[in-house]
């Protein structure tokens, strides 16, 4: 069995902790590792890298892990590691990814890529130029949910489909009487927070992928709350948006409308979800249920204000069901990224797909602050 060393920085963090290190490195080692075309198997060997050495080495001794270090270099500099992840926080990832590329390992990072679209372009050739297999984590294509709905997709089941409508996000305490669900960097700009960085670059490959291109947006970005209180308890001015507005235009003239709020409180049935009008049907996708109406049972609804509202809505749609077993998203994208590094396997969620989500950021930012469509260059190349 073949061994892969794994340098992993950024798993101090909630999102590279429990999601990247154990659902998805440790988890791939319990089943025995990733099995490759020909029989083969490959297990991970991760060695973890932080600025924390406490916080290091507690984790590495809850879970058996030998190897971690505070010294990225010493571990770049490791032949036994083929293999680059980041998870770090988004400003600290530019200069990390970078050094790896120049040390020839293959990168496998967290969205987005960079802070701007300039240093995210400048990552994908670096990696381009080095001949290094590259990816971003791209988890939201691989939730159930999302997973029916491509189902049905590929089916047909829409005919031409005309809109999409997304709604995203929860409200995250203010951090005065109870504690923030979000580290405090995500409301500071100049420390790469900001809703539109950190969701448009997922609205950017979940649109490219299931829907069309991206031709043009209009967006409207806000910061609903302007003062919170951080994780030692100090109160803070709030310099990036935590509310995000948007109209994406897409090839083949589907609209699509997504709203990304950390500041709104949950009235669906899931933290995220689309819903996809078409002419023989309509869906609605969360995390992990999709509910269909096909035009031969949709009802019809009559406007009158002046009576209540007798249809059941909501139970006019039907269940599409799993007919699958659904594994973790990252664990998924892990099994592939490993065989795209050892046996050339597929990954389309390359560094170049990475900069178009930080690209869709920058336009966004920039739609909102001049107030105006912005088309998104070469869309019609």
């Amino acid at each position: 069995m073949d061994t892969l060393g794994v340098v992993m920085n950024g798993v101090t963090g909630r999102m590279g902790y429990r999601q990247h290190l154990v659902r998805s490195v440790l988890a791939i080692n319990e089943q025995g590792g990733v099995e490759l075309s020909d029989g083969r198997r490959v297990t991970l060997r991760p060695v973890l890298v932080g600025r924390s050495a406490a916080k290091l080495e507690a984790i590495a001794a809850r879970h058996g892990i030998p190897d971690w270090t505070t010294d990225l270099g010493a571990a770049l500099a490791d032949d036994r590691n083929a293999v680059y992840f980041d998870a770090q926080i988004t400003n600290a990832r530019i200069g990390a990814v970078t050094r790896a590329i120049e040390a020839g390992k293959h990168v496998y990072t967290e969205k987005p890529t960079a802070e701007n679209l300039d240093d995210a372009v400048a990552l994908a050739r670096a990696a381009r130029e080095a001949g290094v297999k590259n990816g971003v984590v791209a988890d939201k294509l691989f939730l159930p949910g999302l997973l029916k709905l491509r189902r049905l997709i590929d089916g047909g089941f829409f005919g031409r489909i005309l809109s999409v409508r997304g709604e995203f996000g929860y409200w995250v305490f203010e951090g005065d009487w109870q504690p923030a669900q979000r580290p405090s960097w995500n409301y500071r700009a100049e420390d790469g927070g900001g809703i539109v960085l950190d969701m448009f670059p997922h609205w950017a490959y979940v649109l490219e992928n299931l829907f069309g291109r991206i031709e043009a947006v209009t967006a409207r970005a806000v910061t609903h709350v302007e003062e919170r209180v951080d994780e030692h308890g100090r109160p803070y001015k709030v310099t990036a948006a935590d509310a995000a507005y948007a109209i994406f235009e897409l090839a083949g003239g589907v609209v699509a409308q997504i709203n990304s709020s950390w500041a709104v409180r949950v009235n669906r049935d899931e933290l995220v979800e689309f819903q996809v009008d078409g002419t023989h049907g309509s869906a609605v996708a969360g995390l992990r249920r999709c509910r269909v109406q096909h035009r031969s049972a949709t009802p019809m609804p009559v406007w009158n204000p002046d009576l209540p509202v007798t249809e059941p809505f909501r139970e006019q749609w039907q269940e599409v069901p799993d007919n699958a077993e659904f594994g973790n998203g990252f664990k998924t994208q892990w099994e592939m990224f490993v065989r795209h590094v050892v046996e050339d396997a597929p990954f389309p969620y390359d560094l170049a797909s990475g900069a178009r989500g930080v690209q869709l950021a920058e336009l966004g930012l920039r739609s909102s602050a001049e107030g105006v469509r912005v088309e998104v260059p070469g869309a019609g190349a």
